[in-house]
């Protein structure tokens, strides 16, 4: 019988390897995975449900399909996808037939997607287990998952913080070994600045690699699906299984799925290896004003690995960055503002009537599902659409997003390999530091935002502690360069594989297991 509390201290491919050669099953893996999430969930409050009965279904299916293989031999065996088994969060704004799909609103309370998002489809044909859905800011609009309707997420690394958000639920849920792999979407910073505050990967990939068939849109020139594991070969892995062409979703590019993504090297010293004679920039403008100096400090350390390992690094520039908070806050609530008009309490979600006035219904149901956050965004985005003020506010905005590419563009044009630089300009922030003031909260995507406004990938990782809480190193490549940021990430891993930080465990794991212990909501609500 397998150590089941074990288990969920192993990477996704060290589970893999251990379930085809026999030494445990997937439903082992997922009843242990299972088994921490409802005994460790309630003082972090990652998660909006848990789906026991369809994970254990979907476990012994899995197994069945793995037996089969065996049967037929070492080539089906190895046929079989790498993430074959495994459990996996989706954040609570993916489809899943039959399941909630609350976008964190309180005006989608109830409501139970008729289908499958596409990427729910790719999971299933793998084989891999979904576990049930993710906290995350309401509609995806946060920084630090403090905007759910359904209460904040804590940040296992320190319980008094934020995780990040909007996808802090997927992030803390990984972070704190309830589940090996999970989904988020990335809009300005969702899924690189989450995975920063909790000391996990995360990326997001190139605008159009990932269908969002069946995502609650926020922003949708912006919005991209992309995975967060503890290492960047499980990562790679998981965008594997979710990428690729999309009938249904006309954003969808037909560029082919690079297999490197699976194929990334076991060996530190391989991986490492690769950096030699690369070419990295670091943009100047990215180390922002306020940026806290341990944040600076571990930056500069990591680029300093990269260094000793053989790359060449140089100081570039990014000159119209400074301009990108502010065009990306017309940008994307006009388009929520849009996307968000579909809520209207008649054909789905949250509803008030009295049935008397359709107007004052309407009015009365937006009012009250959606939440405060939601509702300075819709309203921003309304205004700058509004007649009068398009061509001041949104065309405006968007001939500063074609400048904003043409600085990476110049850039990559140049030679380098990919960008890197701070990914959050502070470590996880207390709860309540930054909701009174909603430009501060902004700030925080400030080195995320560019971009998504560009269409780019990106990724951040783990590269070292500051005031004992992760800091996030991010990687920004040319369109459809996945596979390389992957290796440039695995790279570092290699490279850094002996530092100290990297045993370093959150520091409130322990905390999690107590009897007793409030939720995040109760915390605060206590001070």
């Amino acid at each position: 019988m397998a150590d089941l509390q074990g288990l969920t201290q192993l990477f996704a491919h060290e589970m893999a390897a251990r379930l085809r050669s026999g030494e445990t099953t997937a439903r082992e893996i997922a009843e242990a995975h299972l088994a921490r999430a409802h005994a460790t969930d309630h003082g972090l409050h990652a998660w909006l449900t848990i789906d026991d009965e369809r994970a254990l279904a979907e476990a012994d299916a899995a197994d069945a399909t793995l037996a089969g293989a065996r049967a037929e031999g070492p080539d089906a065996l190895a046929a079989l996808h790498p993430l074959h088994g495994m459990p996996v969060a989706l954040k609570d704004l993916v489809s899943v037939k039959g399941g909630q799909c609350t976008a964190g609103s309180r005006i989608l309370e109830g409501y139970r997607a008729p289908y499958d998002a596409h990427i729910t489809e790719r999971l299933r044909a793998v084989g891999v287990v979904i576990l049930g859905k993710t906290n995350m800011d309401e509609f995806a609009m946060g920084s630090s998952c403090e905007h759910s309707a359904f209460g904040p997420t804590a940040n296992p690394w320190d319980l008094e913080r934020v995780p990040g958000g909007s996808s802090g639920g997927s992030a803390a849920s990984v972070a704190a070994f309830q589940t090996p792999l999970s989904i988020g979407t990335d809009t300005g910073g969702s899924i690189r600045q989450p995975a920063a505050l909790c000391g996990i990967v995360g990326m997001k990939p190139t605008y159009g690699r990932v269908s969002r068939y069946g995502i609650v849109a926020f922003a949708s020139s912006l919005d991209q699906i992309g995975p967060f594991a503890r290492d960047v070969r499980d990562a790679a892995a998981l965008l594997h299984a979710v990428s690729g062409r999309d009938e249904r979703d006309s954003t969808s590019a037909p560029e082919p799925v690079a297999e490197d993504l699976v194929n990334l090297p076991a060996s530190d010293d391989e991986a490492a290896s690769w950096l030699r004679g690369k070419r990295f920039g670091v943009p100047r403008e990215y180390f922002v004003e306020g940026m806290e100096p341990g944040v600076a400090a571990a930056i500069r350390t990591a680029v300093a690995d990269l260094e000793r390992a053989g790359a060449t690094v140089e100081e570039v520039s990014l000159p119209h960055t400074d301009y990108g908070l502010a065009s990306y806050y017309i940008v994307a609530p006009a388009e929520a503002s849009a996307n968000l008009a579909r809520y209207d309490g008649v054909r789905f979600g949250h509803a008030v009537t009295d049935g008397a006035d359709y107007l004052a219904d309407y009015l009365v149901t937006r009012g009250s599902g959606f939440g405060p956050e939601v509702k300075r965004r819709v309203m921003l985005g309304t205004y700058a659409l509004s007649a009068g003020y398009y061509d001041a506010f949104y065309l405006k905005a968007l001939k500063v997003r074609t400048l904003i590419k043409r600085d990476f563009d110049v850039l990559f044009d140049a030679g380098f390999d990919a960008l890197v630089g701070p990914t959050s300009p502070d470590v996880a922030f207390r709860f309540g530091a930054k909701l009174a003031d909603p430009v501060k909260m902004y700030l925080s995507d400030a080195c995320t935002l560019p971009v998504n406004m560009a269409g780019l990938p990106g990724i951040s990782i783990p590269c070292g502690l500051s005031e004992g809480l992760p800091v996030g190193l991010q990687l920004i490549g040319p369109a459809w360069s996945e596979g390389v940021l992957m290796r440039a990430a695995r790279a570092y891993e290699g490279v850094t594989a002996s530092a100290d930080w990297r045993r370093v465990r959150p520091h409130d794991l322990a905390k999690l297991a107590g009897a007793g212990l409030p939720t995040p909501a109760e915390r605060i609500a206590s001070r």
